[in-house]
């Protein structure tokens, strides 16, 4: 099966709409200086993925530069039985959001998985994304 497969590139915009089409991934972050992966839901807003999770302690916990902490996230949706798909890789900068119109907008559409008492609203700005098809030869878009 493995022998007919191949990964087509994908472009930055292609990503973020599939991204778009899914309701979760993984955010990949540091925690105790080793790496941790987390499966979170995202939306895309404005090329950005804002994620609901008690992650944002981590984040913005005392000493964090202002300017965020580097995370990875990635997303697919991969065909189980067809061994086709596509997976995309996003690397960038993580901030909490602080409250405002948009903050409500997303705690609405974002349900966390777990509740916490102290979940944030944290938005990823992708500064690189990696991005591929696995096709069996024809690239078809979900």
């Amino acid at each position: 099966m493995t022998a007919d497969r191949h990964l087509v590139p994908i472009g930055r915009e292609e990503a973020l709409r599939l991204l778009g089409k899914v309701p979760f991934g993984r955010i990949v972050f540091t925690a105790q200086a080793l790496p941790a992966i987390r499966p979170v839901n995202h939306i895309v807003d404005d090329d950005c993925l804002i994620i609901r999770s008690h992650l944002g302690a981590a984040i913005s916990a005392p000493g964090q530069d202002a300017a965020g902490i580097v995370v990875a996230y990635q997303a697919d949706h991969i065909d189980p039985d067809k061994g086709v798909g596509w997976s995309v890789v996003v690397t960038g900068m993580a901030r909490p959001l602080s409250v405002d119109e948009d903050t409500r907008r997303y705690t609405h559409a974002l349900h966390p998985w777990i509740c916490q008492p102290d979940d944030y609203l944290i938005r990823i700005v992708p500064e690189l994304i990696t991005a591929y098809w696995l096709t069996d030869g024809v690239v078809t878009r979900p």
